[in-house]
């Protein structure tokens, strides 16, 4: 039952009055059930941006529609209170804007709150909220004052020491104890999960084929780097030390993986394949077949959570005359380096991350290297980036204006999908001013360029399509001088000994290598659970903007990542560091919630539009 919510008066000008005054107002019409006064609280124009809280799911609901009918599903039975600020609100051209905290029947919350005046009442009305479960009521985590004590105080019947027990725990694990949660594949969003399902007390296993955790890393080609800056990666828990560097080397981000794995005793499984999956909807539950270092191993886990990263299987385009060249030829995820191809030419296909990445390496050990573009790539120097895209919040004088991971973290998840290429725009407008010469070096030697197909940079091609860009680190003058060769075009065919572009271009070629991205990560469980299973989850990743290679309808949220599936009981997990840190916290809740019996109604479960 709906009521009329009195008309709020006018407010003052103070932002954190302007705040607690609203925050008072939703409170009280969500606690008498005032679905329609509290959606009058919101802008016509407002996104409610919910992470578990309300929905169970990642969901934005726009508008005043999607807000009442969110409310009317899900006000019950969240039973949401306690509404406060966390820190003094700001305000910035008359936006008022604070971190928040609340309560739900079953948790606790954070969040952030943007409110705008009407321009005709002059009253507040929220703009941008955003909802996130924190910790589940009863099923805190072990941390601070609800630390462990570790050491054995008085008498205990139970002997064994720290490491006896482990070891005790691991040998049962997955034989006379079943997981709750396997997480097929052990990188960083793998470790960064089963660190969660580990505090929270979640039965589970991380498995990866190779020998060691961070070999995923160690095994990519010598010169690779992470291109994001040290503040916008640490991991759960363990943030990396004030000395480490701000762009990671491959072999060191390994190294660390593996320590972490260790110290934060997560329970993985190496040298492990997993062959096959099927699920019994009946006892709902999956079968599992896996390979452990030559064992073959059945597992019966209620979830089961694909962690392959954000892609899926390596594109390998099928070009005539792949089968008659004599030369070497390989995906980018296989190249081992330059050391091997001295004398020889190599010919990259691709100018994005990892192209350019290949192509600098070969052309510095003396390697003749020619990369050729097929479509336009969104180029950012790393400095603009770090400074102008990241400054704000992931930066060391961000760090030294008090902004902690958390809260940059809930500020850039506060920024609804929809209107986020609002506030990019004007940045990459001022990186493009700022580089204007380094993006005319380019430009005049033929290289294609883009900012996005709305010139809102990087960050929205990441989101819509993981593809089309590259952040320089150095590559760029090489192209720009000629070091690296360009050609353009499609690839028509290959030769024995060359590439034929569709122009009829010929690139003499010993190595051919295609850097040519990746599918769909529904591809993985149409590996493992047969393609009706991956076709009733649909395509992974994307927006569905309706741009490039992010075909609509809008969905609001990342495709099938991080949330319920139409296929009970599979998960997809991935993402740089950043998102694997970050939103691996609400997928351990969900899976925490189901593991602990407690109601898990999915508001908004994503339909399937696309099936890769």
């Amino acid at each position: 039952m709906t009521q009329t919510a009195p008309a709020p008066t006018a407010t003052s000008g103070d932002p954190h009055q302007r705040i607690e005054d609203w925050l008072s107002r939703f409170e009280a019409a969500l606690a008498r059930r005032d679905i329609d006064g509290a959606t009058a609280l919101f802008a016509t124009d407002c996104f409610w941006r919910d992470l578990v809280a309300f929905t169970w799911n990642l969901k934005t609901v726009e508008g005043h529609d999607g807000v009442a009918a969110m409310l009317h599903a899900r006000l019950a039975g969240t039973d949401p209170s306690g509404f406060s600020t966390t820190d003094p609100a700001t305000d910035e051209d008359g936006v008022a804007s604070a971190f928040i905290a609340f309560e739900t029947a079953v948790g606790r919350g954070s969040g952030h709150l943007r409110l705008r005046r009407d321009p005709d009442t002059g009253e507040d009305r929220a703009w941008t909220i955003l909802t996130t479960l924190q910790e589940l009521k009863g099923h805190e985590e072990p941390t601070g004052r609800r630390r462990v004590l570790g050491a054995v105080h008085g008498s205990d019947p139970d002997q064994r020491s720290w490491a006896e027990k482990r070891a005790a725990e691991e040998d049962e694990l997955g034989r006379s104890v079943q997981p709750h949660v396997l997480v097929v594949g052990g990188g960083q969003g793998g470790i960064a999960l089963g660190a969660r399902l580990r505090q929270l007390g979640v039965p589970s296993i991380v498995i990866d084929r190779h020998q060691r955790p961070g070999d995923q890393w160690r095994q990519r080609y010598k010169s690779l780097c992470l291109h994001d800056p040290v503040w916008y990666d640490h991991l759960p828990y363990l943030p990396f030390p004030a000395n480490w560097p701000v762009f990671a080397p491959k072999d060191k981000i390994g190294d660390w993986l593996e320590f972490y794995t260790k110290v934060m005793e997560v329970p993985y499984w190496s040298s492990t394949s997993c062959l096959s999956a099927s699920y019994d909807a009946e006892a709902g539950r999956w079968t599992v077949e896996v390979d452990r270092d030559g064992e073959r191993l059945t597992l019966h886990p209620t979830e089961l959570v694909l962690a392959t990263g954000m892609s899926g299987k390596p594109n390998i385009p099928k070009f005539e005359g792949s089968d008659v060249f004599a030369g070497e030829q390989h995906h980018s995820s296989q190249h081992p380096g330059p050391d091997g191809y001295v004398g020889k030419k190599v010919v990259v296909i691709g100018a994005n991350n990892s192209a350019h990445d290949i192509c600098k390496a070969l052309v510095e050990n003396g390697v003749d290297t020619t990369m050729v573009q097929r479509s336009s790539t969104h180029i950012v120097r790393s400095e603009s980036l770090m400074e102008i895209g990241l400054g704000a919040l992931y930066s060391e004088q961000a760090v030294a204006n008090g902004m902690t991971t958390n809260r940059a973290d809930l500020t850039f998840a506060s920024l609804p999908y929809r209107i986020m290429h609002e506030f990019q725009i004007p940045l990459y407008n001022e990186i493009r001013e700022r580089d204007a010469d380094f993006y005319a070096r380019l430009e005049a030697v033929g290289f294609d360029l883009d900012f996005g197909d709305d010139d809102s940079g990087l960050f929205l091609k990441y989101l819509r399509r993981g593809s089309g860009y590259y952040i320089d680190v150095g590559a760029c003058e090489l192209v720009a001088d000629g070091t690296i060769k360009l050609a353009h075009g499609e690839v028509d065919r290959l030769t024995e000994n060359a590439v034929i572009l569709a122009d009829g271009t010929e690139l003499p070629a010993d190595v051919v290598v295609y850097a040519t991205g990746y599918g769909s990560m529904n591809g993985w469980a149409a590996d493992l659970m047969g393609q009706e299973v991956a076709d009733r989850v649909g395509k992974v990743w994307g927006l569905g903007s309706d741009t490039t290679k992010d075909p609509g309808p809008w969905e609001g949220e990342q495709r099938n990542m991080w949330k319920p599936t139409q296929q009970p009981g599979l998960w997809f997990h991935g993402g740089n560091l950043h998102q694997s840190r970050h939103y691996s916290l609400y997928l351990a809740l969900q899976l925490k919630a189901r593991y602990e019996n407690i109601p898990t109604p999915v508001y908004g479960l994503q339909e399937v539009h696309h099936l890769s």
